[in-house]
Parts: structure tokens; C-alpha cells; sequence
């Protein structure tokens, strides 16, 4: 999600230019991005299904 067509209820001005504490919190808020998963713990998971796929392929074969 962006913050470039998003209006401040509070100051009625967009929120990308943050007039106000109001919409600089929420610009920063956005912009400050979640926890990312770890490329190692995606490699681990394709892995993993992988050994899944292999084993599964030997047991019904």
C-alpha cells in the first residue's frame, strides 16, 4: 500500500506531504515495512518441500 492518494482526515492534506504529526505517523508507519521473511528460511522451506516431493515419489512408486 502507498501513501500517495491518501488524504489526512485530520489536516485534509495528502499524506505523503505530512502537514501534520497525524500523517507523518501514518507516512512513517507505511513506510516502515513489516518484518520480511528471511531469504535462508525461504530456501529452507523449498528444501524441505523438495525432500517432501522426493520421498513421497519413492514411497508411492
Amino acid at each position: 500500500m502507498s501513501c500517495d492518494h491518501l488524504i489526512c482526515a485530520h489536516c485534509a492534506h495528502p499524506v505523503r506531504e505530512g502537514h501534520c504529526p497525524t500523517c507523518r505517523n501514518a507516512r512513517d508507519r507505511m513506510h516502515a515495512g513489516g518484518p520480511a521473511i528471511p531469504p535462508m528460511l525461504v530456501l529452507a522451506g523449498l528444501v524441505a518441500l523438495l525432500f517432501a516431493a522426493l520421498l513421497l515419489q519413492r514411497v508411492a512408486g
